[in-house]
């Protein structure tokens, strides 16, 4: 295979990840503090992945558990400034492990303080409301401490959103007017924040500990295994030969390494290593090579089956099984990779840039035979998921069955004993998950199917993919993908805590639908009424003010933690302006994630920028009209809720319409951006055709029809010009 279609190895991709992402950026250490950093980033695997498979621990334990782990890990693997990240360490007495004393201290206090509270559960409930002093204080170590972690794994945004929730929690008489409250005292503050469920220990502390840490080292497993490299060369195989063929391989690449990943950043590099250097060659510029892998990965967060972290707190927040939140994110996720396909598409053809070449692209049956097995993990992994079964189950049975196809099949030239063990190992595995034998039981089917592959393997001397030590390395990266993420959901958790502690939850929609009435108001002023009624023109004021808050958070913070936050303050002001929960949801989730391409701060375009060699701002403002659908399709979705096709009220008629609707504005909008669609466009119709395609995605079938009665005359002179160009082409 060629070269140019081969991703880098684990260690090259781990290097780019630390050099682009942020929360990936950890410090170096020496013996012997490398080894216990490994191995208890290990341990906090493997605690995962048992409870995952043989039952969880009581609430309040688990999550302790996963908390102690990830603050006390993140002391040790994040440095306190850049600057300390770059010193030369040494072991020695001040600098275990090349690690400084104080934050070996530092991650042994945050440990303590977060298992206090499992380990006092029984006599918790009589303190609840009256802590005493051992509470106040193990309660504020662990307050510090989470906020000084958060900004060490995250930087400076999320804490000082937390601080400033917490300021008002306690300061609540200075405040004006609608937001002034009575306002807590220190002890009643880390009362609700520390023993209670509605604080740090919350909803948000919960899901990463049930479902996203699986699900991360799912990705990282099924990487490792060579499934990522498989979906790279289906895309480049079908999307590869056509004009502009890389960038269209980053789009179908992009969309399906997305399914594994669930991270923007680490869907751009990953991806990004392969195809912004192959968009380059062909001839696209650097900062737009940049801006269609930033906008394709970002996809990775909308893309069923795994999705980003917000999708399981969906599940917690609406009460909603997982199948339901997958399917729901079909279509929006559709329109948006169709979205930026489609600029991609006019781009190439405006420039007139080449596909790859048959040299370039890799043998898909060739590919196929090799790899096909990785797949099983995956379709394993979606089948118990539709199932109805818990999604941290069905991530067990992903990450067993990666690791079973990675050990027991081989690249090429698997004997009849490999396909034998691999199909006896996936026997045992589907008797653990769909069988109601006791918990004892199955951990013995699997301790005795582990024992068993070991000494047949041996006995046999079968070589997989991967060999053993690739797994254990996984369980390490996978724990350290997982520690940002944990940091941020607990950290979030006393923004809740505040919202829930002083209502102003409540106060925020009273002032969001407010001024969404007065914008309203004037605009009715303008618009006449049979064209959009004053509830509508309220709920499009407070989309528009939802949507520019959701962008500016998440210049700042991750999407999980905007996501918590918009859905806590934001979110019952939609739903009070009449829009289904899960449509609320979906709206802020997707705005949440459109951050990441929207400067000043775009993780994943400045990440691809880098990659690039391109201007970063340049390659945001790029990667967000690429992913223009992405901002117009939740408004879509929210005044035509069938497009989700699971919410409330869905008929095949209002899909259709919207659906259409959709493909033809998007359409639109691409050709007037990248200014072609059959020859050069003049500025009329670019104007024309932006005009048409936001009548075009209204949910009205009478819009769609205006839109498409005004792009007529754009279309007849591109049919002309493009008729007279090949008539010049051919008479010379």
């Amino acid at each position: 295979m060629n070269t140019t279609t081969t991703l880098p190895d684990d260690k090259q991709l781990l290097a780019l990840e630390q050099k682009f992402d942020p929360e990936m950026r950890f410090r170096p250490s020496v013996p012997p503090g490398t080894v216990l950093i490994k191995w208890l980033l290990i341990i906090l695997s493997c605690f995962h992945y048992y409870t995952a498979g043989f039952g969880l621990l009581r609430e309040t334990t688990h999550r302790g558990v996963h908390l102690a782990f990830v603050l006390g890990l993140i002391f040790l693997v994040f440095a306190g400034s850049k600057a300390a990240s770059h010193r030369q360490i040494h072991h020695g007495l001040a600098t275990p492990g090349g690690i400084p004393w104080y934050d070996w201290l530092l991650g042994l206090a945050v440990a303590l303080a977060v298992l206090y509270i499992p380990y006092t559960f029984e006599d918790l409930a009589f303190r609840v409301g009256n802590p005493n002093t051992y509470d106040v204080v193990f309660g504020s170590i662990l307050f510090v401490a989470l906020l000084e972690a958060t900004r060490r794994s995250m930087g400076w945004p999320l804490p000082i959103i937390a601080l400033g929730f917490s300021a008002y929690a306690l300061f609540g008489p200075i405040f004006p007017g609608l937001l002034q409250h009575a306002g807590s005292s220190w002890s009643q503050f880390i009362n609700h924040q520390y023993l209670t469920s509605q604080g740090i220990y919350g909803v948000a502390v919960g899901v990463v500990a049930t479902y996203v840490f699986h699900f991360v080292l799912f990705g990282v497993l099924a990487t490792r295994i060579g499934l990522g490299q498989l979906f790279l060369d289906i895309a480049s195989s079908v999307a590869g030969r056509y004009a502009g063929g890389p960038a269209k391989v980053s789009v179908f690449g992009s969309a399906m390494f997305g399914m594994l990943s669930g991270s923007s950043v680490a869907n751009a590099v990953t991806v990004g290593s392969l195809t912004i250097p192959a968009m380059i060659r062909v001839g696209y510029q650097r900062h737009f090579a940049g801006a269609v892998e930033a906008a394709a990965s970002t996809g990775g967060q909308i893309t069923p089956p795994v999705l980003g972290a917000a999708a399981f707190l969906m599940i917690e927040f609406l009460g909603l099984p997982y199948q339901t939140i997958i399917t729901a994110a079909i279509v929006p996720a559709f329109m948006h990779f169709f979205g930026v396909f489609m600029q991609v598409h006019f781009e190439a053809k405006r420039y007139g840039l080449r596909g790859l070449t048959e040299e370039e692209m890799p043998k898909l049956l060739r590919s196929m035979k090799m790899r096909w097995p990785t797949l099983i993990p995956l379709f394993l992994l979606i089948s118990i998921l539709v199932s109805g079964r818990t999604p941290y189950l069905a991530a067990f049975v992903g990450i067993t069955s990666s690791a079973i196809v990675g050990l027991t099949t081989q690249v090429r030239g698997n004997s009849p004993k490999n396909w034998l063990l691999m199909v006896v190992m996936h026997l045992a595995l589907m008797s653990i998950a769909f069988t109601n034998f006791d918990e004892a039981v199955k951990l013995g089917i699997f301790g005795a199917s582990v024992v068993a592959t070991g000494l047949l393997m041996r006995r046999y001397k079968i070589r997989g993919r991967i060999e053993p030590a690739v797994l254990v390395e996984a369980f390490e990266t996978g724990a350290k993908y997982a520690l940002a993420v944990g940091a941020a959901a607990a950290s979030v958790g006393i923004v809740i805590g505040v919202v829930t502690l002083t209502g102003v939850g409540f106060k925020i929609s009273f002032i969001i639908t407010g001024a969404a009435q007065t914008i309203a108001g004037g605009l009715g002023a303008i618009i006449p009424t049979y064209l959009m009624a004053f509830q509508s023109l309220t709920l499009l004021a407070a989309l528009v003010m939802t949507a520019a808050v959701c962008i500016l958070m998440g210049a700042g913070i991750p999407t999980t933690a905007n996501y918590i936050i918009m859905v806590t303050v934001a979110a019952p002001t939609l739903v009070q302006l009449g829009v289904e929960p899960l449509v609320a949801h979906f709206f802020v989730f997707y705005y949440g994630v459109l951050a990441d391409i929207t400067p000043p701060v775009a993780l994943a375009a400045y990440a691809a920028a880098g990659m690039a060699g391109s201007d970063p701002f340049k390659t945001g403002n790029t990667a967000f009209r690429l992913g223009i659908a992405k901002a117009l399709v939740p408004f879509v979705f929210v005044f035509s809720p069938s497009l989700l096709l699971v919410a409330k009220g869905f008929t095949w008629y209002d899909f259709t319409v919207t659906f259409v609707g959709c493909l033809l504005g998007i359409t639109m909008l691409a050709t007037a951006f990248s200014k072609f669609f059959l020859v050069e466009m003049k500025r009329w119709e670019q104007a024309l055709c932006i005009a048409a395609a936001l009548l075009m995605v209204a949910p009205s079938l009478t819009a769609t029809l205006i839109g498409v009665a005004m792009v007529v005359p754009v279309l007849l002179r591109q049919f002309r010009a493009w008729r007279a160009v090949s008539v010049a082409g051919l008479t010379h």
